[in-house]
């Protein structure tokens, strides 16, 4: 059956890595992500996006086929063709603007086609709100991205960069969300575990507690 309510009996180790990762965006994360919409063009930002995007594209080829997904491998086999060579190492989004849109996923989503449970919440240090099967697939899109073990090792860095750098730019664009939840929420770790429980249940197609579920963070 899919999962359904929550299911956190790490909640007080979970709480404590909340509280961490809430001091680190205090003092580290949200003041940078404010200077940088503020001092640089959101063409830019778009531009770091798109790269950033481009890099994760042959992870995401692979587990369209881990997952019998054929259709997707080729719509974002093509879009890694055209960013790559049109869109000048993905910088730019021509893909898009020819219809081949972005269809997004993962391990964790692979882990669950093969019908892995979610397991418990945990709250991981840094990246925030998972799940233990996704907190795997995690893991394993990280040491096993196909992106990551073509380049040399002396490059490796220009795609952490630019994948940290995308992620703050977000935290700066969507400001308002990020803060309405973590600090202007009576319990934001609650409503952060809520929202993404509701939220990637949703995107892997199975019912959530709300039949309608809106997706805060989709753009």
């Amino acid at each position: 059956m899919p999962p359904q309510g929550i299911n956190d009996p790490f909640e007080t180790q979970n709480r404590a890595t909340h509280a961490l990762n809430l001091k680190l965006d205090t003092y580290v994360v949200r003041p940078l992500a404010t200077k940088a919409t503020r001092f640089v063009p959101d063409p830019v930002f778009r531009g770091v996006n798109n790269f950033a995007g481009n890099l994760s594209l042959p992870s995401t080829v692979a587990n369209d086929l881990l997952q019998a997904k054929l259709r997707p491998a080729l719509n974002n086999t093509l879009r890694l063709a055209l960013n790559s060579s049109i869109g000048i190492g993905g910088l730019f989004d021509p893909a898009t603007k020819m219809g081949l849109l972005a269809q997004e996923t993962d391990f964790g989503e692979t882990l669950s086609v093969w019908g892995m449970g979610e397991g418990a919440y945990v709250e991981l240090p840094l990246y925030g709100p998972s799940t233990q099967r996704d907190a795997l697939g995690t893991v394993v899109d990280a040491v096993l991205d196909p992106a990551s073990l073509l380049v040399p090792k002396q490059k490796r860095w220009i795609g952490t960069f630019a994948k940290v750098a995308a992620r703050i730019g977000d935290r700066g664009r969507y400001s308002e969300t990020f803060d309405s939840i973590l600090y202007d929420s009576a319990d934001g770790y609650a409503q952060a575990r809520l929202l993404y429980l509701e939220s990637r249940r949703h995107s892997l197609g199975q019912p959530t507690a709300e039949s309608e579920f809106e997706d805060p963070y989709a753009q």
